[in-house]
């Protein structure tokens, strides 16, 4: 984790996107760090009503990071929950959904594949982000049959990953978080966080940890791993008498859900690597100052990178950075619908959950 390059890799890969509800901008930049561990999704068409984005900021190594990517939204379509209309928990189980995938044979099997997938160029592509192609939305998600094999009693990665992850469908925002990545909304130019940055020293982080029979140290949970909720590291989730969401670290995410009205302006989903050198405010009056001129949003994602990179290496600013900006079109307000809407807590503050399924996890 703290492996540093001689230079920084700052070349970019970026992507923009849109349709009559959104538009959308991502980049994703190596930076200071030997490996690239981020991934992302982005699907602003995921259904005929719905829209997904979501950062997976892998620690320990990539592979999970790109597991999620690849799985968790074909996950949250699968669901029961989804069809019905309620997103939350449709998400909720998606997150949980990727630990369950990730044991057994078959996957260990994905796992591998997905690591070999740039380690075999050693070096032509070392410093790109994954992510899955769009193609791969809509492909049959299978049921994932169990398999027979040398892996077959494989527990899963002890490498892990946060994820955060936004679903706009019609007036509705849907926010599920597990660990320190982040997403901000800024209404009429104030931030809000819509998630809670999961850190060990969190009172109810802390409970939870000990509780399942952890420890904290140097601000780290059992002395290594410095954030308190992420999909993978199975390591920490080996107490059979708890269920996942009372585990030393659960993926079990906050789920925060508002209605979109007229006062929105944008999104922003990042990894601990921009909000290291920014704050929520700061990135967001950051955000309003470029749209003043600049129309491409990963452009703007791009210039947060050069913004936040540090001179030379150690500290903050070294980090592999993800960033995902999405400006909402013609936003619908919520009181026509019939409703009121939710209003997020004041910025750098975490929002109220309004699923129940607040201050557990993610």
């Amino acid at each position: 984790m703290g492996i540093y390059l001689s230079a920084p890799k700052t070349e970019k890969v970026s992507e923009d996107g849109e349709n009559d509800r959104l538009r959308y901008g991502l980049s994703s930049m190596q930076g200071w760090r030997a490996t690239m561990e981020d991934a992302h999704a982005a699907y602003p068409d995921l259904d005929s009503s719905t829209s997904f984005f979501g950062v997976y900021d892998g620690h320990g190594g990539k592979v999970v990071s790109k597991f999620c990517a690849k799985y968790l939204h074909q996950q949250m379509l699968k669901h029961e929950a989804h069809v019905a209309g309620d997103l939350g928990s449709s998400v909720q189980k998606a997150f949980l959904r990727m630990d369950e995938m990730m044991c057994g044979q078959r996957g260990w099997r994905e796992l591998a594949r997905l690591g070999d997938k740039m380690d075999k160029f050693s070096g032509m592509i070392e410093g790109l982000i994954w992510s899955p192609k769009g193609s791969e939305v809509n492909d049959h998600v299978d049921d994932w049959p169990y398999e027979e094999g040398p892996h077959s009693d494989f527990h899963g990665p002890n490498s892990g990953s946060t994820a955060c992850v936004a679903i706009i469908r019609n007036n509705k925002l849907v926010v599920a978080n597990a660990g320190d990545s982040r997403c901000v909304i800024s209404k009429k130019g104030q931030a809000y966080n819509l998630s809670i940055d999961h850190k060990p020293n969190l009172e109810i982080e802390k409970e939870r940890i000990l509780k399942a029979g952890g420890f904290i140290q140097y601000g780290r949970v059992n002395g290594s791993l410095n954030l308190a909720r992420a999909i993978g590291d199975v390591e920490f989730k080996q107490n059979k008498v708890l269920p996942a969401e009372k585990q030393i670290i659960t993926a079990y995410p906050d789920i925060t859900t508002v209605e979109v009205c007229d006062d929105d302006e944008f999104l922003v989903l990042a990894c601990d690597g921009i909000w290291d050198c920014m704050s929520s405010q700061e990135l967001v009056d950051f955000v309003r100052g470029q749209l003043k001129t600049e129309s491409k949003l990963s452009v703007i994602c791009e210039r947060v990178f050069e913004r936040c990179l540090a001179p030379s290496a150690g500290g903050e600013g070294c980090d592999n950075m993800t960033m995902i900006l999405v400006q909402l079109k013609r936003p619908v307000d919520a009181s026509s619908a019939g409703e009121q809407p939710l209003s997020p807590s004041p910025p750098d503050q975490p929002s109220e959950s309004r699923t129940g399924t607040s201050s557990v996890k993610t």
